[in-house]
């Protein structure tokens, strides 16, 4: 495991160095539970490739934040939640004054690390996914399903499939089907759509892949037999590219598939084929290089040749962008903390009270280069969302077109579910939800 750490103003690599002194007191420490390898390194090193490179931005072009350089190791995981906690164990002493937050970017490893992190005191970040109770941030403190939470993506996506059948009142007896993947990820929307399925009268049938996705022939079989109008695909990795074709193969229609905020990159549908074409999914930031801070990275960080994708011509893909959005959340919530705590290495409460208050608007979104790429997010410490709102897009064979405006999740109806789930887990594990002003 090696620590990458870039000097400010230069691009060259500084030496890379082992042991548990990972950051030194001027240093902010970024530990990484990535994984490059196994079914799902696509995705893996897309999205930490963003991340990677927008921290590299930010050190090579800023100095760091509030001239406190950003430093990072990686673990590999493989995905696999026993690796993801072996790496915690394992990266949780490191730097000095210890992790600033983690973002393991999946949902298996992030619930083995509730307990932990609300003891050391450190945000766990898992942006667009995660536990969906844990929103409220009274009872989960330290943890920030930021953005988009699962329950919030399953309300949005049914608000578009109304828009296509006319409105929800034309939902009825309209048939359904979630192809959803066999993890603790997957199965996490099955009790909101049937909520929804009972609230607008249409029928919906859940369908499990096992992992890693590869085999779906008797799923897509039940799929034929029941012929639904429409198909939500939470999949990941090689499950989704395999739903596409064997739904081709069935005779289903591309665009009438929708796939879920981890089905909604390059690496689902490239593999696909044609079959892919006219494939719909739903995204919280549109690909494209096109944006100034992704200028920067292409300029500043590749035209040095320090890039942390081996395939340049990713960057500006939907997963890689989604690593740079995430990386923006992680580094103006440190710079947040920092207007409170001061200009220094910060610990993983103090950056999880930047989090708490991670407001950016429009105009703050802008400065950042980002307009367009990252939508205005406000946290506050009863809502560790801080979004809900989802974009259509479709694949027309090489690149992906934005259909629609913004999409709201029908917060109104979930937030007294999200309280009510959240309530039962602090009365299981007896915690005492904190008093938000």
């Amino acid at each position: 495991m090696k620590l990458r750490s870039f000097l400010a103003g230069t691009a060259m690599l500084a030496a890379a160095c082992a042991g548990a002194t990972a950051a030194q007191a001027d240093e902010q420490y970024f530990p990484l539970q990535s994984y490059r390898t196994g079914p799902y390194a696509a995705d893996g090193t897309g999205f930490f490739g963003g991340f990677i490179d927008y921290m590299n931005l930010i050190n090579t072009r800023d100095g760091g934040v509030g001239g406190v350089k950003l430093t990072w190791s990686e673990c590999e995981t493989e995905y696999a939640v026993e690796r993801g906690v072996e790496c915690y164990e394992r990266m949780k002493t490191q730097g000095k004054p210890g992790p600033a937050a983690w973002n393991p970017l999946s949902v298996g490893i992030a619930y083995a690390m509730i307990d932990k992190i609300s003891t050391d005191k450190v945000p766990l970040i898992t942006i667009n996914h995660g536990r969906t109770d844990s929103t409220d941030g009274r009872v989960f403190p330290y943890v920030f399903p930021l953005v988009l939470n699962p329950w919030s993506e399953a309300s949005a996506m049914t608000n578009y499939v109304a828009t296509r059948e006319g409105g929800l009142d034309h939902l009825k007896d309209k048939k359904i089907v979630v192809l959803y993947h066999g993890s603790p990820y997957g199965k996490e929307t099955i009790p909101i759509f049937a909520l929804l399925s009972k609230k607008y009268g249409f029928d919906v049938t859940e369908i499990e892949v096992p992992h890693p996705g590869n085999e779906q022939q008797s799923q897509w079989l039940q799929i034929k037999r029941i012929k639904p109008d429409w198909i939500i695909l939470r999949g990941w990795g090689v499950m989704t590219p395999v739903a596409i074709k064997t739904a081709q193969k069935t005779g289903f229609p591309a665009d009438h598939i929708i796939g879920n905020i981890w089905s909604n990159s390059e690496e689902d549908v490239i593999p696909a084929g044609d079959a892919a074409k006219g494939y719909l999914s739903i995204t919280t930031h549109p690909a494209g290089d096109q944006f100034p801070v992704l200028k920067d990275i292409t300029k500043i960080i590749y035209g040095a040749g320090q890039g942390n994708m081996k395939d340049q011509k990713r960057v500006g893909s939907v997963i890689y962008n989604l690593g740079v959005v995430n990386g923006i959340l992680n580094v103006e919530a440190v710079r947040i903390a920092q207007a409170k705590f001061g200009k220094r290495a910060l610990t993983g409460e103090e950056v999880s009270w930047g989090f708490d208050h991670l407001d950016l608007d429009e105009a703050a979104v802008g400065k950042l280069g980002a307009a367009g790429l990252v939508e205005p997010i406000h946290v506050t410490c009863a809502d560790h969302e801080g979004g809900g709102s989802i974009k259509i897009q479709q694949w027309d064979g090489t690149k992906w077109n934005v259909l629609t405006d913004w999409i709201s999740a029908d917060r109104g109806l979930l937030r007294p579910l999200i309280e009510e789930s959240a309530a039962k887990y602090a009365t299981e594990k007896g915690i005492t939800p904190r008093v938000c002003s």
